[in-house]
């Protein structure tokens, strides 16, 4: 079965405004910039001393199999 043939897009390109561009570009570096800023969640903390003391028995645990 073959495609259908809708013309030749291949030269087709979609340009923004440069202001609507900019704007779109604050707004994401706002949201961006308010993650990277945000708190760890306690439950993160948590679950990565969990991981951490896990990986830590487990690297005690193959140097002593090690002697």
């Amino acid at each position: 079965m073959s495609e259908p043939d809708g013309g030749d897009n291949d030269d087709f390109e979609l340009v923004l405004d440069p202001k609507v561009q900019e704007s779109i570009g604050r707004s994401l570096k706002a949201h961006y910039d308010d993650i990277v800023n945000a708190p760890v969640p306690d439950k993160f903390l948590v679950l990565l001393a969990q991981l951490e003391a896990t990986e830590q028995r487990a690297a005690g645990a193959s140097s002593d199999e090690c002697k």
